[in-house]
């Protein structure tokens, strides 16, 4: 019998969960920040959060098991050390294609009420699913029963769901991680919990900023920075072939090029930025929402140019800087 931390087994205890479903897991495979300052984000009725489900889904997450030609993982296109973004404009699927949209960062998704730039996915484990297939080219059924061959991966299956790995309990365990992936551990949560030496004079004025003068706030509202939104900023004016963005999906002519406000939490770890990619640099991001965004009619009237100095864009991206979280991370062992 593994040992586990106390911390482990206190989670056991509270949330029931079954005493082998916790001790047969690797004793790295349940993590969690020390602290937040966001509180757990909800559960979907037919899929609460466990520790062991969260464990099994992280193995899940690193295991290019699931893809379709043993490639690549889930996180091919989410690295922690990059914000759990790939670091780059546009990523490549498995055989080649590229996306049109760059990746977005999974630090806090499980707070969002829709997913993927456009909101298509209602669901988190209804994002996954579509994304095993057409990112990581799965077919699910044969990935799910590739990884019912391996022991460890079968007896933790039946601990967790009373079941042998299917194609929908798949998605349900990597939902399960993804909602602990969550950004509430970072120099600017530790000044407002009464640490003043936790940021620097230059981020306490970039939050005035932010809040004030910047308009910021209006789309990126604490404590997770986002309003789960869409807006047109202007990115697609002038494009030889423009994303339609929100638009293709809802149908709605005030949705043409609106795409989801992303969060700004741990933004200085994730860009490059925008949904499509083409902001290398924070500074430069923060720029060109200041001044307005582009030159599409029909962008949000919440752009206008704010008239910010150099040193005021300065003092913002200090401020985004200390939204970085630094929870401890540990990668799990395989099966």
């Amino acid at each position: 019998m593994i040992a586990m931390t106390k911390r482990a087994a206190l989670l056991c205890s509270v949330l029931g969960v079954l005493l082998i479903g916790c001790v047969s897991l690797p004793r790295e495979d349940v993590s969690y920040p020390r602290s937040s300052a966001l509180p757990p984000p909800p559960d979907p009725p037919d899929n609460p959060t466990t520790p062991a489900k969260a464990a099994l889904g992280k193995q899940l997450f690193f295991d290019k098991r699931l893809s379709g030609d043993g490639s690549t993982s889930c996180e091919g296109c989410h690295y922690r050390h990059l914000g759990w973004t790939d670091g780059l404009a546009l990523s490549r699927k498995v055989g080649g294609a590229m996306n049109t949209r760059h990746t977005p960062t999974l630090y806090n998704t499980g707070y969002a009420d829709s997913w993927y730039w456009d909101g298509r996915a209602k669901t988190l484990e209804g994002q996954i699913a579509a994304a095993w297939k057409a990112q990581i080219g799965a077919d699910p059924q044969r990935a799910a029963a590739l990884i019912g061959t391996v022991a460890g991966y079968r007896s933790q299956f039946q601990a967790v769901f009373a079941s042998e790995p299917t194609a929908e309990n798949i998605p349900r365990a990597l939902a399960a991680f993804l909602r602990t992936l969550n950004s509430g551990d970072s120099p600017w949560d530790r000044y407002l919990a009464g640490d003043p030496a936790a940021v620097s004079a230059a981020a306490i004025a970039g939050h005035e900023l932010f809040i004030g003068k910047a308009g910021c706030a209006s789309c990126h509202t604490p404590p997770l920075y986002t309003d789960n939104r869409f807006h047109n900023i202007g990115l697609e004016a002038g494009k030889s072939q423009p994303d339609p963005g929100r638009q293709a999906i809802s149908k709605e002519t005030q949705d043409l090029h609106a795409f989801k406000t992303p969060t700004l939490r741990s933004v200085g770890a994730s860009g490059p930025y925008f949904h499509d990619g083409s902001s290398s640099r924070l500074e430069d991001a923060v720029r060109y929402m200041a001044a307005g965004g582009g030159a599409d009619p029909k962008r949000s009237p919440l752009l206008v140019d704010r008239k910010l100095s150099d040193e005021e864009i300065r003092q913002i991206v200090a401020f985004l800087g200390t939204l970085t979280s630094d929870e401890r991370f540990i990668r799990p062992s395989l099966p």
